[in-house]
């Protein structure tokens, strides 16, 4: 396939230059020479006229630019309107500017650069890949801008929208997964911004308005309330130029406010819902922890051990490999801008499920006692620190990086340093921080499927 490419790549580049471009480009990034340089990039920092903090990553060699603009725009800033972010980001591309959601479409199939974006919880975002020639970069930086500050609010555009959300929740409510994980959100989370559901309910997006998505624009999607992240073939003056260019037509703003603590559990919750499904879906979990947090590398490091590394996870051993009670079984830390939960989870037949919970709790439980081994440890330390080069081998994976530190506030070492800090990770550590940060007595409970041949998972809804 490659070699054809090449053969055909001179009357490609004459009938669609940029896309083609574009196209030998991203072949490039996936062949082997493409990951040589594996080292931390260097990353460079500063702030607009406007007040966006950027983050910049030279990659010279291949002409081309990443960037990604967050804003702390998520789920969590819905307040009464649930899925109010996420209407309002999944607009931003619809319309924007003097262009039709089409003629945006137009714009960047004509330069071969991809739009993309969405919100989660924390954040949402917009991020755009072009080439860095001049013509191409142009009409690319100029597109992004227009959808950042001048999105239209189509009414037209919203009901689509309205209507595909929708549509989506009505997938949700029919799928147990989905079903467990909004339970487990609520269950943990209580009055908290983050038990709600990002997609928001039926009854409250069917409530939501043109206006609403305008206000929630305006209050959220502003200079001071978001970070660029940017990674291409630039100088250092130029990422500078693009970073104002492209911020130049949001409000200045202010941060949102900062979010509340999460209130701990004060005793376990224990959910059943009934679903004509033949396997039951089990989430067990509890707050977590933060982006930032003290105990983030034992607990990151600790977890891998625990559940987080597929197969050869202690978890995975006593579930799949010596009962046979799930065919995949997993546990997690999702840490975020306040403490994102910690959760277990698996599937297995409706009759099996008292079983696994069983074997689920009792496997926490003895490793919270004693944590791992020596040679547990290393052999997840080894996995991580070998697998790191693979994560920050293209560019679209360092700008995510990028992002990621930007929003959280993370020191621009982060990534120089992540290494050499999980291969610090003792034993010991680990198996502190999670005595002190997971209290197996108040545990959250929630099982999806059919209460089987007397099996008790949990309470019935």
């Amino acid at each position: 396939m490659v070699v054809k490419f090449f053969a055909l790549f001179p009357r490609l580049q004459r009938r669609h230059p940029a896309r083609t471009t574009l196209l030998l480009v991203l072949l490039m990034l996936t062949l082997p020479w493409a990951g040589a340089a594996l080292a931390a990039p260097k990353i460079d920092s500063w702030t607009t006229s406007k007040g966006t903090r950027v983050l910049f990553v030279p990659s010279p060699g291949l002409p081309m630019v990443d960037i990604r603009v967050v804003f702390d725009a998520g789920s969590a800033r819905d307040g009464a309107h649930p899925g109010l972010a996420l209407l309002t980001n999944s607009l931003l591309t619809e319309a924007a500017g003097p262009w039709s959601a089409d003629e945006l479409a137009e714009r960047m199939e004509f330069v071969g650069a991809e739009l993309s974006n969405s919100a989660l919880r924390d954040m949402a975002w917009v991020s755009i890949r072009s080439l860095t020639d001049p013509k191409v970069l142009e009409v690319s930086l100029e597109t992004l801008a227009a959808v950042l500050a001048k999105p239209a609010f189509i009414p037209k555009d919203f009901e689509r929208m309205r209507e595909s959300i929708l549509a989506s929740l009505k997938r949700e409510q029919e799928n147990p997964g989905d079903i467990a994980q909004k339970a487990f959100y609520q269950a943990v989370y209580g009055d908290h911004p983050y038990a709600g559901n990002p997609t928001g309910t039926a009854e409250s997006v069917k409530a939501l308005t043109p206006q609403q998505a305008q206000a929630f624009h305006r209050d959220y999607y502003v200079a001071a309330n978001a970070v660029l992240a940017m990674v291409g073939d630039l100088s250092a003056e130029q990422a500078r130029q693009i970073a104002e260019q492209v911020t130049v037509d949001l409000p200045r703003g202010k941060p949102a406010p900062v979010l509340p603590e999460p209130k701990p559990l004060s005793a376990p919750v224990v959910k059943h819902i009934e679903h004509p499904s033949s396997q039951t879906h089990i989430y067990l979990g509890q707050p977590g922890m933060k982006r930032g947090d003290t105990d983030y590398f034992p607990l990151y490091v600790g977890n891998h051990v625990f559940g987080g590394s597929g197969l050869v996870s202690i978890l995975s051993g006593e579930v799949r490999e010596k009962r046979g009670l799930s065919y995949s079984v997993y546990s997690y830390f999702m840490p975020m801008r306040q403490l994102g939960p910690f959760q277990m989870g698996a599937q297995t037949r409706n009759s099996q499920a008292a079983e696994a919970i069983k074997v689920m709790r009792e496997t926490l439980d003895r490793y919270r006692e004693q944590g791992p081994s020596a040679e547990e440890l290393q052999a997840s330390q080894r996995n991580i620190s070998g697998g790191f080069p693979l994560s920050i081998a293209s560019n679209k994976k360092i700008v995510e990086y990028l992002a990621m530190i930007g929003f959280y506030q993370l020191p621009l070492d982060y990534l120089d340093t992540l290494v050499s800090k999980v291969e610090a990770v003792t034993s010991e550590q680990v198996r502190e921080s999670f005595r002190r940060r997971l209290d197996a007595e108040r545990l959250v409970l929630i099982t999806v499927g059919q209460q089987g041949d007397g099996a008790q998972t949990a309470s019935k809804q």
